[in-house]
């Protein structure tokens, strides 16, 4: 079902302090940076390597309120690592067969993420406390 780690995603207070963190301590590169509405946060993508179904990111992720679920992942838990994301092919087809498996999904339906991809999250409580999320890159 998985392609590659897509992105490992961090819950920050300080995007721009983070930015410049990671791209310093471990040389990442930005790729870009968008803030998603539906789900409050500005977030930035950073390149970590090339992989063979695509490459591995790092995404920093700064809520624009309190009460995104960001927001309140910083509230609870303070800063660190939010979630966990695969590549997929075909995401329709992995929710299909996570739901056929009993998995518990938040995503029923892809909805939009970063540079265009369709991303869905499968919840917690299914994958031993990990935040799990899919992504299926956009068509280039």
């Amino acid at each position: 079902m998985f392609t590659r780690i897509d992105h490992v995603g961090i819950a920050c207070r300080d995007l721009e302090a983070s930015i410049a963190r990671y791209t310093a301590m471990f040389g990442l590169t930005l790729l870009g940076r968008e803030t998603n509405d539906a789900q409050g946060v500005h977030e930035a993508m950073l390149h970590v390597a090339d992989a063979p179904g695509g490459f591995s990111c790092v995404q920093l992720l700064e809520p624009t309120r309190p009460d995104s679920p960001v927001g309140r992942f910083l509230d609870a838990h303070g800063e660190g690592i939010h979630h966990l994301a695969y590549g997929v092919d075909d995401i329709a087809a992995a929710l299909a067969q996570l739901r056929d498996g009993g998995a518990q999904l938040i995503d029923d339906q892809p909805r939009h993420g970063f540079g265009g991809s369709a991303i869905a999250f499968v919840h917690p409580h299914s994958t031993g406390g990990v935040l799990t999320e899919l992504v299926e890159a956009a068509r280039r």
